[in-house]
């Protein structure tokens, strides 16, 4: 069942998936329904999940569940990741790439591979409060208040 974001509570399980590239505004427009109608259609053990998902920054894709309805069970989490690979498929969007990290440069949202990190951060193209998104927050309260969050701060940290 789809409700709005501001409707689930902080506790609401998270999952983030992250587009290796920008999603053009076209990509958006016919993403983002197919989205609210898988939320919308997306059960556990038969019993409609209570939850809501979106496009963040033009490069993520999030997944909210609210378990008070329905506990999240392996074969529903299974289901969000058949959903999101056909949809990567479909697309031409590898949302299943762990070895490049996401930051704010400004305004804008660039990545950069784990291997290129320490040459980043030695040549100052990023610093120690460079902003990089968190993909491992695992609550609505959590993406609301540490998705972001500097690279001294953040798990990014060990790779430089």
């Amino acid at each position: 069942m789809l409700r709005e974001l501001i409707a689930l509570e902080d506790h609401a399980k998270i999952w983030v998936y992250q587009a290796n590239r920008e999603l053009s505004y076209d990509e958006i427009d016919s993403l983002r329904p197919e989205i609210f109608s898988f939320v919308d259609q997306w059960t556990s053990h038969h019993n409609s999940v209570l939850g809501y998902g979106n496009i963040f920054h033009k490069r993520f894709i999030a997944l909210f569940v609210d378990e008070s309805m329905a506990v999240t069970s392996g074969c529903s989490i299974d289901s969000s990741v058949a959903f999101i690979r056909a949809q990567g498929s479909k697309f031409g969007i590898d949302f299943f790439d762990r070895l490049n990290f996401t930051y704010l440069d400004g305004e804008d949202v660039k990545d950069i591979n784990t291997s290129e990190l320490p040459n980043a951060l030695g040549s100052n193209l990023i610093t120690e409060q460079t902003l990089f998104f968190d993909n491992l927050v695992k609550t609505k309260g959590d993406f609301l208040s540490s998705w972001l969050k500097p690279l001294k701060d953040s798990w990014h940290n060990r790779f430089i």
